[in-house]
């Protein structure tokens, strides 16, 4: 099972069948075939071979998707870039994963420039000063005609911050992206006349492998929004008839926020509204299920390195069991919750995570201690620790990772205090996640000021948001003579949550 076979494969059976429809266009499959076979071409004369990586920081637009198509029916390797990251650390991730090439979309030229990363670029979209354009490329490219990839070919690495304060790489075969993509249809029924609203960034592990190529696996149809908008996100799933759509619980709320009268516009296509990144509560879930007058709202949870596959609570189960995870794995996932003895918890009691999938990454790139860390027997410890009720529901209760999730990304306390300790001002900093009931949680950095100065918090700002995407940049800065640390120096986060949230 791979990607490139099941696009063939949907491409014999309804060629005619829109695949992608953006800017109230439609793409065919057969036409996303004839793009994927060009954009090959294109790829191979710069020199990518099988095996190569070939990045992508983009916007959702047709010329993303059929980049990523190419690269795959080349046999290279996909890494999607987070078009909001800033050129540092877009460098590292091109240097760490060895890219051969990378397509940007042009209007993210200012940060392009900035890269200090060799590489091949190709410009998709807008025009971007002395670099080819991918778009007039794949307009004149002849056919590749070549194999699909075996099923265990390297298909992506995707990125996922870790403790260290670097991202670390997510190796995921074609097999194991396709069961991603599958066990996200069998989870929510999917059918082959779904149409999935994609406003959710496509390079995030879970809008690419669970919905897009999830509608891909049963032949339906994705219709792309190049970037969330709350307005524009409501007439897509109206006037376009969407049938499920995935996103944070904040693309939720932001209508609400910006006064726009949800209820002017005709959701009824819409059967599965799906959240993830973190749970929501009962008061909001009933908020939720008046505002866009429907009772069919899913959450799902999992981790970039299990596909990402994992859990879902359902329906029926939002408001009694409104904050939960829920009970069980999705279908062709096994999950244990393990106490620190080892033992399986009961009721009441608390343990971390495990999950077996075959959609589970082949560990993490060029580090072999942290995968032999986080996979055990076949089990993917995730790191989060939750509790049982009498019901066999999940509640999160805290991270062992030291992990922040706002609007649905995840931000490592330990990367942006690295930033923040090469301040000049700076003695000391903690960075920690403080509860938020449209966002989850926001950031807040906690700072000791080297003697003799007084940091400027908005030029604080500034300096992070150089070298750090805006989601990851602290909203509130808290001033402390001294942070609580145990005798060994390791920081008390405990203490500084209780005092600062």
């Amino acid at each position: 099972m791979n990607i490139v076979a099941l696009l063939d494969s949907n491409v014999r059976k309804t060629p005619d069948k829109p695949f992608l429809r953006y800017a109230g266009q439609s793409i065919t499959y057969a036409e996303i075939d004839a793009q994927s076979r060009r954009a090959a071409t294109v790829f191979a004369a710069h020199g990518v071979q099988a095996g190569d990586r070939v990045a992508a920081m983009c916007f959702n637009t047709p010329g993303f998707v059929a980049a990523m198509l190419g690269a795959w029916r080349l046999g290279a390797v996909v890494v999607p870039i987070n078009h909001k990251m800033q050129a540092p650390e877009v460098d590292y991730i091109l240097a760490h994963a060895v890219v051969k090439l990378c397509v940007f979309d042009g209007d993210l030229t200012p940060i392009v420039t900035r890269l200090q990363t060799p590489v091949t670029l190709l410009s998709i979209g807008a025009a971007s000063p002395g670099v080819a354009s991918f778009d007039a490329l794949l307009a004149s490219a002849a056919p590749h005609d070549a194999p699909p990839p075996a099923d265990d070919a390297l298909a992506e690495i995707l990125y996922t911050s870790g403790t260290t304060g670097r991202p670390k790489g997510c190796l995921l075969s074609h097999r194991s992206v396709c069961i991603a993509a599958m066990t996200s249809a069998l989870a929510l029924s999917m059918h082959r006349d779904e149409r999935t609203l994609m406003a959710m960034p496509l390079w995030h592990s879970s809008p690419l492998n669970n919905w897009m190529l999830g509608t891909l696996y049963v032949g339906g149809t994705v219709i792309l929004l190049r970037e969330y908008h709350p307005l524009h996100f409501l007439q897509a799933a109206q006037d376009e008839r969407a049938t499920l759509y995935f996103g944070a619980p904040v693309s939720y709320l932001l209508p609400l926020q910006m006064k726009i009268d949800v209820a002017a516009f005709d959701l009824s296509s819409v059967r599965a509204w799906i959240y993830g990144g973190g749970p929501i509560g009962a008061d909001t879930a009933r908020q939720l299920a008046a505002l866009y007058r429907s009772d069919r709202f899913y959450q799902v949870f999992g981790m970039t390195e299990t596909g990402p596959s994992g859990t879902v609570l359902y329906p029926e189960e939002q408001i009694a069991k409104a904050g939960s995870i829920g009970r069980v794995a999705t279908p062709g996932v096994d999950m244990r919750v393990v106490r620190e003895d080892g033992a399986d918890a009961g009721p009441g009691e608390i343990g971390e995570i495990w999950l077996k999938a075959d959609s589970t990454m082949q560990g993490y790139l060029d580090n072999d201690a942290a995968t032999r860390e986080v996979l055990r027997d076949g089990w993917y410890r995730s790191g989060d620790l939750v509790r049982r009720d009498a019901d066999g529901f999940l509640f999160v209760v805290d991270r062992t990772k030291d992990m922040i999730i706002t609007g649905g990304e995840n931000v490592y306390s330990k990367e942006v205090e690295d930033v923040l300790a090469a301040h000049p001002d700076i003695q000391d900093a903690a960075v920690i996640g403080r509860p938020h009931d449209q966002w989850g949680e926001t950031v807040v950095a906690v700072l000791v000021a080297k003697p003799g100065t007084q940091p400027d918090p908005e030029a604080i700002k500034a300096f992070v948001a150089e070298r750090l995407a805006r989601y990851k940049v602290p909203r509130e800065f808290v001033m402390r003579d001294a942070l609580p640390r145990t005798p060994t120096g390791k920081l008390m986060k405990h203490v500084l949550r209780s005092d600062v949230t």
